[in-house]
């Protein structure tokens, strides 16, 4: 029967669309198992539903949809295992459906289509006479339904398989929040990188000049587009062209590019090495924000190879709105087409922290990283892009457009309330003070937004000078980039956690292998193995809060009192150092208060002995989250696990913030939970009164924390914490908000 389950799937796979396939699939099975019926019912999550979408042996001209859970299909969906009876009609869940003419039918056996433990669909195989299945039966057609998923899912993320009654739906990761319905633009006209052959030259001089022609033409672009948007855009976003500039000019990737071009190579196969080296680092690393600076530096090798090639000619102009579909996003696409004509974009390429996607963030243009599709399918025809979901509907019906064109109205309306809340100082209804800090990570970073509407900035990452160097920056060096950042918040705090180096974010210039990174010699340990180090970037700090005095320290990955105790002493010593040599030149400086990363579950026994010997706590849920279910956020097989609403994860951060109380120490949340309407809600009721959070949650959780009684949030919190699975606290927490009278901020992007 092998030869017989290959030859279905194959031909399933090569269908022109999914009625053929559905139909081929239908037949083939029947013949194969040598039954008088077989149905396929596939899923429609949005209804909750399922439909029959092809059969033999049933009247085809039947139309049958049954809820989730109905029926002896339903039964197979819902538990997810096949189903095998002898008298289907006595089956306690059988539900007779006349139409489909299946009454002469006895027995049934079912079985689940499973891709990614999401049900798919179910398929179905029946016979007049009444009899068991034989387990050799059983085993083929739960076989055949475990790789048509595979073959299923592969067509519908490459947006084939068109002509079902619902529209194809592509999915990704959202980059953008809000929603662009248009025809879909396929641009395919920038060279890539890994088309780039190995060539070497004849002539080192000339690809020398054609490189620092390219650097230059590049950086002149740039300019030019900082210029473009100069109106569009805050000084912090504009700052995204100035660090591209920065970073074509940075004397280590022109060295290396230099030095492969002096050992032969031509210039465009060197600026493809020296950028995917780099761009390697960075995406190597668990960090989310770091592993999108892999994309920053490889659309730098983009436009170094576009002004190497020169293409000839140019796109068509585009005169009606459109939907903008690359391989990868690039500024200079955002740029390219005009604002009221651009819809939306969507990048087969690319993360939900790259510059590109911040920069359609700051200009409020929806955008969907990591979609995969065929552009020969796709060019030109309507689509709905869901920036919010991470989603692209092919063709879909007028009907549901209209749903979203509604939609879109909807969220404008509710964009504008939301930034009335954004001047007023954070609290709740009653005024219970909570204050809004940002998450950032380079200066040129919009996510650095000089905001009257933040309190500071609640994590300042400094790991990207390191990461982008052969060597260690010198002291100097971090000063100047620290004390612009000091310096746009003179009168508000910056928390800037200490190096978070090494394990998954190695540095390129000290080799390290490690069989488990993640777990392995990383952030505080690192630094403290290399106290040299340490001290360096202690004392830049130091040095660049000079006459500003509003630096606070935060150590990563501390995991017990001993480590922390180390660090003061090296803090100590770098103040030591650095007041006497301020003294001496006539300045002053302040201690800075000290704090630590609460990530790793063993700290969470040890706060109430730690408490006496920090000033405040910062908890990074998303870290915190992972080590406390042993999961790998970043793994697609496990990723569904992670949840920061897992009853683990709540009871230890109200722990966390007991200790707070307990103590009278500030603890703030900087994970993406603080950004989260239903999270940002049940850590303020657990005793959290500082969130730092991106920039674009900042008037959304002002909203939406001003609209809540904070003795309410602390009874619904309470309850939380009874709840036994994190689907349950997210449920009941939105009906509470939606009790509240905040259900369109809860159900932002989803159709009423």
């Amino acid at each position: 029967m092998l030869t017989q389950l290959r030859n279905i799937v194959q031909s399933v796979a090569a269908s022109s669309d999914l009625d053929q396939a559905l139909h081929t699939l239908v037949q083939q099975t029947c013949v194969a198992m040598r039954t008088e019926c077989c149905s396929v019912y596939l899923a429609n999550a949005e209804d909750q539903r399922f439909e029959l979408m092809a059969t033999q042996g049933l009247d085809p001209s039947a139309q049958v949809s049954m809820a989730f859970g109905e029926g002896l299909v339903g039964v197979v969906g819902k538990r997810a295992e096949p189903l095998n009876l002898a008298y289907a009609r006595k089956h306690p869940a059988f539900k007779p459906f006349p139409s489909t003419g299946e009454d002469a039918f006895q027995s049934f056996l079912g079985t689940p289509i499973i891709y990614r433990k999401k049900v798919l669909g179910v398929l179905v195989v029946q016979q007049h006479q009444p009899r068991q299945f034989d387990e050799s039966e059983e085993s083929f057609l739960v076989t055949l339904a475990a790789q048509l998923a595979v073959v299923f899912a592969h067509a519908h993320a490459q947006g084939g398989w068109q002509g079902a009654s619902s529209p194809v739906l592509l999915e990704g990761m959202p980059a953008s929040p809000g929603i662009g319905i248009a025809q879909a633009w396929c641009d395919d006209s920038q060279p890539r990188l890994e088309e780039v052959a190995p060539a070497s030259h004849l002539d080192t001089q000339r690809e020398l000049d054609r490189l620092d022609a390219a650097i230059d033409d590049a950086s002149t672009e740039f300019r030019r587009l900082r210029k473009r948007f100069d109106k569009e855009l805050q000084k912090d976003a504009l700052a995204i062209f100035d660090l591209f500039v920065h970073l074509l000019n940075d004397p280590m990737l022109r060295e290396d590019m230099t030095v492969r071009i002096q050992q032969g190579d031509a210039a465009t196969w060197a600026v493809r090495q020296t950028v995917e080296a780099f761009s390697a680092r960075f995406a190597a690393m668990d960090d989310p924000y770091l592993k999108a600076r892999a994309g920053d530096v490889k659309e730098l090798g983009q436009r170094l190879l576009y002004f190497l090639i020169a293409p000839a000619g140019s796109p068509p102009p585009i005169s009606t709105p459109i939907v903008l579909l690359a391989r990868e996003l690039t500024a200079g696409m955002l740029a390219s087409i005009p604002r009221a004509l651009l819809s939306g974009v969507v990048a087969e390429e690319g993360a939900a922290n790259s510059h590109a996607a911040i920069l359609a963030r700051a200009l409020g243009i929806p955008a969907v990283m990591g979609v995969s599709f065929s552009p020969a399918k796709l060019h030109q025809k309507t689509v709905i892009l869901d920036g919010h979901k991470g989603v692209l509907m092919i063709e879909p019906a007028e009907a549901l457009i209209n749903e979203y064109q509604h939609l879109v109205q909807e969220e404008a309306s509710l964009q504008s309330t939301f930034e009335t809340a954004l001047a007023a100082p954070g609290q709740t209804q009653d005024g219970t003070r909570v204050e809004v800090h940002l998450n950032a990570g380079l200066s040129a970073d919009s996510q650095i937004a000089i905001n009257q509407g933040v309190d500071g900035v609640g994590l300042f990452r400094t790991e990207v000078p390191f990461l982008m160097q052969r060597r260690f920056p010198s002291e100097d060096e971090q000063v100047k980039q620290y004390r612009a950042i000091l310096a746009s918040y003179p009168d508000k705090p910056v928390v800037m956690r200490t190096l978070d180096i090494g394990g998954d974010k190695p540095l390129p210039y000290l080799s390290v292998e490690e069989d488990n990174p993640f777990l392995g010699w990383r952030g505080i340990r690192f630094t403290l193995d290399h106290p040299d180090i340490f001290l360096i970037q202690v004392r830049a700090m130091l040095r660049a809060s000079i006459g500003l005095n509003n630096l606070k320290l935060l150590l990563p990955m501390i995991s017990g009192r001993n480590e922390l105790l180390e660090a003061k002493a090296l803090i100590s010593r770098a103040y030591q150092e650095v007041s006497q040599d301020a003294h001496q030149a006539g300045q002053s400086i302040n201690i800075p208060l000290l704090g630590i990363m609460v990530e790793v579950p063993s700290i969470l026994y040890q706060l109430d002995s730690i408490a006496r010997d920090v000033d405040f706590l910062s908890v990074g849920t998303n870290d915190l989250t992972q080590y406390l279910l042993a999961v790998d956020r970043n793994n697609a097989r496990v990723a569904d696990i992670f949840d920061a609403l897992h009853p683990s994860v709540l009871h230890a951060l109200a722990s966390i913030a007991a200790v707070g109380t307990r103590h009278q120490l500030p603890v703030s949340v900087c994970g993406e939970l603080a950004g989260d309407p239903v999270g940002a809600s049940l850590l303020v009721g657990l005793g959290y009164h500082q969130l730092s959070m991106n920039t674009r949650n900042v008037a959304k959780i002002k909203y939406l924390l001003s609209r809540l009684p904070h003795e309410r949030l602390v009874m619904q919190a309470n309850q939380m914490l009874a709840l036994d699975h994190p689907s349950e606290i997210r449920a009941a927490t939105e009906a509470f908000l939606a009790g509240q009278g905040l259900e369109a901020l809860v159900k932002i992007g989803q159709l009423r």
